[in-house]
């Protein structure tokens, strides 16, 4: 079973901790969708006060992955349907954020961007799937925080941990088909370096469509 990584929950409340490997359980089918969950049992499974528990049925409740119910709540989980319209989110929201890099150009960014693609090719060489799914996420943001946006970072932020919960799973699911595999999905992501060093609305266009076109093909074979 796959567990949540500590290193991920450092400075978070108890509260967003549990809500973390919930999540996750919810997500790769391990709590499936109509099971009943208690706080009680979460709480003891957990070794806390039913306070914390609260705090994270109500994250999850606000994420549309649990139905809250008195003393508990009924898992929802994640269709396809909404791992779709996730992506069609996300997509929204990097489509906008990279043209916005277009017009402003971004050096540092870049720089950055870079660091993170080496990261990701340490992580292959260490078989590290959480360091590898972690840096992938790190890239994704650090464009979305430079679009320098109010509000589509508050949404990002509303679908954020559910977006680095998915990649923590697809990431196993791409580990698991080797190194040829893991080279593209970096090439992936140095497109869109290149795309952005061009500072062509265009060709970024292009690229981001591309991403996502194949982000959505490895979502499909790797979520339950």
């Amino acid at each position: 079973m796959l567990h949540y990584p500590s290193a991920w929950l450092q400075g978070v409340s108890r509260g967003e901790s549990i809500a973390c490997e919930l999540r996750l359980h919810i997500i790769d089918g391990t709590l499936k969708a109509g099971e009943v969950i208690s706080e009680n049992r979460i709480a003891a499974d957990f070794g806390t006060s039913r306070s914390p528990v609260r705090e994270a049925l109500k994250s999850l409740s606000n994420e549309g992955l649990i139905r809250l119910e008195r003393m508990g709540a009924v898992v929802l989980g994640l269709s396809g349907k909404d791992v779709e319209e996730l992506y069609d989110v996300r997509y929204l929201i990097e489509s906008f954020a990279q043209q916005r890099q277009a017009e402003e150009g971004n050096a540092k960014l870049i720089g950055q961007l870079n660091q993170l693609i080496d990261r990701m090719q340490l992580a292959v060489k260490y078989g590290d799937i959480v360091d590898f799914s972690y840096s992938d996420f790190s890239f994704h943001e650090a464009i979305i925080i430079e679009a320098k946006h109010a509000r589509i970072l508050h949404l990002w932020k509303s679908i954020r941990q559910i977006v680095l919960t998915v990649m923590l799973i697809t990431t196993e699911e791409v580990f698991s088909q080797g190194e040829a595999k893991l080279n593209s999905v970096i090439d992936k992501h140095r497109a869109i370096v290149e795309g952005l060093q061009s500072k062509d609305a265009e060709v970024i266009q292009k690229v981001v469509h591309h991403y996502f076109a194949d982000s959505k093909l490895t979502l499909h074979s790797s979520l339950p």
